[in-house]
Parts: C-alpha cells; sequence; structure tokens
C-alpha cells in the first residue's frame, strides 16, 4: 500500500458514489450514505422538527445505560440538513431506460429514486439534488460534513432544525478523508461539543443523529463494532466501525458517545441492498478536526508523504522478523528519493512508533503521516534485525514524485528447502520490472507455492536483505530455521510472503 492516498472513488452514480468491493462478491457494496435524488424525484420531509437554541455543553454523566433522550435534546438543534442542487456528467446512453441516468438498474440500489424520469439528452449534463446530513461547531456557522455530500455542487443549502434555511458556502473538501467544512452567515448557533475518538473502544454505546431519506432529526443508536477499520480504498481513514442504524441521507452527519460528545461523522455503509444491513462506518473526529482546522486555515488540505509501501504484520511475519507480537507497518519497499530513502528506512524494517504514537497496523501508519504537514519532522520507532533503532524522516508532500532505477548479474538454482527455481534477472527485465536486482521464480512448489508464490514472481529479499544471487539466497535459507520471509514483486506491488521451512 503506498502513502501516495488516491481516495479510490466507488464506481460513480450521480451526486453520491458506489463502488464494488475488492473481494467480495456481487452485490456487496460499500456506500457513501449521502441521499441521491433528480429535480423529477425529490425527497420530501414532512416532520416536525423543534426549536434551536444554544446547545448546552455541559457532558452528560456516564450511567448504566446512556440517556439518549438527553443526548438528543441537547443536540439537535446542531444538527442540520444539507441539500444540493448541481449537474452530473452522463455518458451517450440514447435514453435513461426508465431508470438511473448513472448507473446499471440491476445492480444499482438506489436505482428506485430515478424510475418514470423522462428520457435524458445524448450524453452531457443533467441538473441532479441530493441531500446530506451536517451539524454545526462554532456559533458563527461553522458546518462539518462529507465531502461526497458537496461534490458537484452549484448551489447548497442548510436547514436548521427550526425550518430556517441559510446558503452556505463551501470553504473546502477533502476527497482523501471526505471532509467538506461549510459556513453559513448566522450567529448565535447552537453547537456540539467535540469529543475525542481515540478513547473510543469496541462495546461504547453511540448515537447517530441525522436526516436519512430526508426524514428530519431521526436518531439511531447502537454500540462501537470495531475501531481503526481500514476499508479498500480508504486506507488513509480508520474507520469507526459501529451498528447504529445509518441510511441514505445520514452523510455527514454527527456520531455521538455516551456523554454526547461528537467522535465521529457517519460516511459510509455495507450493504448489498442500498440500506442499513448493520455494518456501518464514521469518520475518527480527531482525523476531522486536522482536516478541519487546514481548511479554515489556508482553504485547501496537504497531506504528507513518506515514500514507502507497508503491509500488516501478521503472526507468521512476526515469528520472521522476531517481534514479540503481530504489530506495526512492515516496509515492503521504499521509494527512491523519498522521505523514507533519505531517513534510512529499507525493505524489511517494521515501524512500531510514529512521534512517539504506537503503529497497530498499517493503516494506522497511513493516517499518521497523511496528517502530518509536509516539512515537518517525524521520529520512527523501527524493528530491524531483532533489534530498535530511532529514524527521522522529513515528510513530504503527497504530491511529490517517485523514480525508479536498474543493473546486472547472472547463475541459476533450485534452493530445496524453499520449493523455488529461480534465476537472476536479465537486464531487461530488471528495467521492466524497475529494480536493481533479484531473482525470476521459474517454478514454485512445495512450501512456496502452499503460500501462494507464483511462476513469474520476481524475488527481491529475504527478511529485508536483498538478494542479488542463487547462492546468497540458497546461503540465507540455510541460515533460517521455522520460516523466512520473501520479498515478493508481481506487477507493481511488492508483499512479504512468510514461507516454512523443513
Amino acid at each position: 500500500m503506498s502513502f501516495r492516498m488516491n481516495k479510490a472513488a466507488w464506481a460513480a452514480a450521480g451526486i453520491f458514489t458506489v463502488g464494488a468491493v475488492t473481494g467480495l462478491t456481487a452485490p456487496q457494496l460499500l456506500r457513501n450514505v449521502a441521499e441521491p435524488q433528480t429535480v423529477a424525484a425529490a425527497v420530501s420531509s414532512t416532520l416536525n422538527s423543534t426549536s434551536a437554541g444554544p446547545a448546552m455543553n455541559a457532558p452528560i454523566p456516564l450511567m448504566t445505560a446512556p440517556n439518549y433522550r438527553a443526548i438528543v435534546a441537547q443536540n439537535q438543534g446542531a444538527v442540520v440538513g444539507i441539500s444540493i442542487v448541481g449537474e452530473q456528467k452522463v455518458a451517450n446512453r440514447g435514453q435513461f431506460r426508465g431508470g438511473n441516468p448513472f448507473g446499471d438498474d440491476d445492480q444499482d440500489p438506489f436505482s428506485f429514486f430515478f424510475r418514470n424520469m423522462p428520457r435524458g439528452p445524448q450524453g452531457g449534463t443533467v441538473p441532479v439534488r441530493a441531500q446530506g446530513s451536517g451539524f454545526i461547531i462554532s456559533q458563527d456557522g461553522l458546518i462539518l460534513s462529507n465531502a461526497h455530500v458537496v461534490e458537484n455542487a452549484n448551489e447548497v443549502t442548510v436547514k436548521l432544525s427550526d425550518h430556517r434555511e441559510f446558503k452556505a458556502k463551501v470553504l473546502g473538501s477533502d476527497k482523501t478523508s471526505d471532509i467538506a467544512v461549510l459556513k453559513i452567515d448566522a450567529k448565535n448557533l447552537p453547537t456540539v461539543r467535540i469529543g475525542n475518538s481515540d478513547q473510543l473502544n469496541v462495546g461504547d454505546y453511540v448515537l447517530a443523529i441525522g436526516q436519512p431519506f430526508g426524514l428530519e432529526e431521526t436518531a439511531t443508536a447502537g454500540i462501537v463494532s470495531a475501531t481503526s477499520r481500514a476499508l479498500p480504498g480508504d486506507g488513509y481513514v480508520p474507520f469507526i466501525q459501529t451498528d447504529a442504524a445509518v441510511n441514505p441521507g445520514n452523510s455527514g452527519g454527527p456520531l455521538f458517545d455516551s456523554s454526547g460528545a461528537v467522535v465521529g461523522i457517519n460516511s459510509q455503509i455495507y450493504s448489498n441492498s442500498g440500506g442499513y444491513q448493520g455494518v456501518s462506518f464514521a469518520i475518527p473526529i480527531n482525523l476531522a478536526k486536522q482536516v478541519q482546522e487546514q481548511i479554515v486555515k489556508t482553504g485547501k488540505v496537504e497531506h504528507g508523504r513518506l515514500g514507502v509501501h507497508v503491509q500488516a504484520v501478521d503472526q507468521s511475519l512476526a515469528d520472521s522478523f522476531g517481534l514479540d507480537s503481530p504489530a506495526g507497518a512492515l516496509v515492503s519497499s521504499v521509494e527512491p528519493d523519498s522521505a523514507a530513502a533519505e531517513a534510512g528506512l529499507k525493505a524489511g524494517d517494521v515501524i512500531l512508533k510514529f512521534n512517539g504514537e504506537t503503529v497497530r497496523d498499517s493503516a494506522a501508519l497511513s493516517m499518521h503521516v497523511n496528517t502530518t504537514a509536509p516539512g515537518q519532522k517525524a521520529k520512527l520507532d523501527v524493528w530491524r534485525d531483532g533489534k530498535r533503532i530511532e529514524l527521522t524522516a522529513k515528510i513530504r508532500s503527497a504530491d511529490d514524485g517517485q523514480v525508479a532505477s536498474a543493473d546486472d548479474h547472472a547463475g541459476s538454482a533450485s534452493p530445496a528447502a524453499l520449493g523455488l527455481t529461480v534465476r537472476p534477472l536479465t537486464r531487461e527485465e530488471r528495467e521492466q520490472a524497475g529494480v536493481t536486482s533479484g531473482l525470476v521464480v521459474e517454478n514454485a512448489e512445495g512450501k512456496a507455492a502452499q503460500a501462494g508464490i507464483q511462476q513469474g514472481d520476481v524475488l527481491l529479499g529475504v527478511d529485508g536483505t536483498p538478494v542479488e544471487s542463487v547462492a546468497q539466497l540458497r546461503k540465507l535459507v540455510q541460515e533460517k530455521h521455522k520460516r523466512a520471509a520473501l520479498l515478493i514483486q508481481r506487477g507493481d506491488e511488492r508483499i512479504f510472503v512468510p514461507v516454512a521451512l523443513g
């Protein structure tokens, strides 16, 4: 996983986004939970709401069970509805086929929003509306929501719980973190109290308030199901997973803890129906605050870049590298001329701490790096060759490029303990793979094949030591006892593969 966190957009479908999850069978989908609409099929809200007054910011005392009534009463005035009017590009389709102009009716669970629409143009754009949620964080009208809620918006309207409406200005949005900051021209507004998402634990009570399907001031409750959840294409955001019911229209709404403080921003659901199915995801408020502060200060967000590819450390890899427990982020490759290369990081290093903060996994390291401003220095606690060392990296901008290089060697053999038949790469193969050395796998059987190594893979190293010849590989394997972690390159991806020996 690269630290250039270009967030993979789920396959675009109107003003909201949808995408298939790698490795999951159709029709399982992860969805941003903005409410999609068209001009011809808008969803109206008819529920009554209470008047908004300044929120009391005193924390609600912890009890055996949360006082959900008090949390709602204290915060509903600060939760807002957001509606946008914009335009969406469509492909040449002849007509909308009576369904969703942005996708396939059979695969898109939201297609019912678009039924009985007039036939559309031969390409170009169509007007769309979308609804989402947000919450007020300052009495002068600063509002947090999701970037996908206001994406492609020409006009943004914020509706308060007392039914007042304001045209909102989007101060800035960041697709990488899916955070948007809005501003309305108002004073003495009720606000939420910001909590600490780092203190959340699995099993903690949570409550969501938002506008699912445009239904105002809807509250749903549940517990934290998991923390630091990494989703496909979202390596940067360590999501809070909950079982609080979240549906289209909840996007951008607050997630409260049992004391009534905001700990997250509801963002996505896991669903094969388009609606809630027991799993929802929120962006941690600590991350959202960092993004918000940058947007308010500069109007944009700069993400840091270390220049490494990392992978999770499982028990097999922990045993191979002599770690006490499977934790940290294992460096599988270091980009040339990067902050990591300058700091002295090598493939096979395991990053255990970043600026004193424990790195639980690769997703946690990703968040730390991306939220560090370019130009700042970071202290890295690294596990290398069975001991801890400390390195200092000067974080660069995520916009920085990368380079690759190449060179020459020769021989051929079969290290029996691994079950591999390998040979040195030719000069042309090294240039094509973008490596300076390594061995190409001509055949894999036994333990290597069981571990997933295939013909055509490029073997670059053993337990962090670069491999330049067959003789060196044989020697490195002979020195191992139970298992070895082989650094394999397949296409553009690099990963350590633990292989049992003997």
